[in-house]
């Protein structure tokens, strides 16, 4: 069946010559974004709660530009200073790049991964007696427990931020040929937000293989996938499958 319609689960692109609008001048279907979940901060009380004193940590460990946001408004509210001796461990080159918009690059002790977590492993080996904190979301992933218990270092994560579900109600009567989705979160929101949801001949492209198994989970079929060797991306992979699909 044509694709004539498509409905991505995150927020729309702001740069200008986005992947997904050059989808739409070569294929001239039409897209709409809407964002499934959505981050709310802890508060500095909610942090205190769960034990966490800022003074007591000489490295931070920044998995995401959330977990960059959220540790310093954390710390402002706490009204913490944070020394020039902290060191920065990010995960990747776009989180390095985001820290900026919070201390000057230069003159701070900044460690930068490749891309995934176990990759970054290898700096925190060489820095093994610094106290890390790992500002997260209420849904750490299991691997950063893992490679950081295997490491043995000292270290303690807190939730920062919480990952909560959108409100999606004004979608109810609305259809579409394509529905987007990048995390199981957005798989939960679905069903959250639509108890009574058939897919029928609606298609679902996922990114990932954790995206994958929530659809699958769910008895949702999975009629596009990324990423592959053919379709790297999702703008890819939904292109590729539009021109199967004519």
């Amino acid at each position: 069946m044509k694709v004539k319609t498509i409905l991505v689960s995150q927020p729309e692109p702001k740069m200008e010559n986005s992947p997904y609008q050059n989808l739409v001048d070569r294929t001239k279907v039409k897209i709409d974004f809407r964002s499934f979940i959505h981050v709310e901060g802890a508060t500095s009380k909610q942090v205190r709660e769960q034990k966490i004193d800022l003074k007591d940590f000489t490295a931070i460990i920044l998995t995401s530009r959330n977990a960059v946001d959220h540790f310093f408004r954390v710390a402002e509210e706490m009204r913490y200073k944070i020394s020039d001796d902290l060191k920065y461990f990010c995960q990747s080159e776009a989180v390095a790049y985001y820290l900026q918009k919070y201390v000057v690059y230069r003159k701070r002790k900044i460690y930068v991964g490749k891309r995934t977590f176990p990759e970054l492993i290898p700096l925190i080996k060489k820095h093994k007696n610094e106290k890390f904190l790992v500002p997260s979301s209420d849904k750490l992933k299991d691997t950063v427990p893992d490679e950081l218990n295997k490491v043995g270092v000292k270290w303690k994560s807190g939730v920062f931020f919480r990952t909560v579900i959108s409100d999606l109600s004004d979608l109810a009567d609305v259809k579409y040929d394509v529905l987007v989705f990048f995390s199981p979160s957005g798989i939960e929101s679905l069903f959250q937000n639509f108890p009574d949801f058939t897919q029928e001949q609606t298609r679902i492209a996922v990114f990932g293989n954790t995206t994958m198994k929530a659809a699958e989970d769910m008895g949702l079929r999975v009629d596009i996938q990324a990423p592959t060797p053919e379709s790297p991306s999702m703008t890819m992979a939904i292109e590729n499958y539009i021109k199967s699909a004519k």
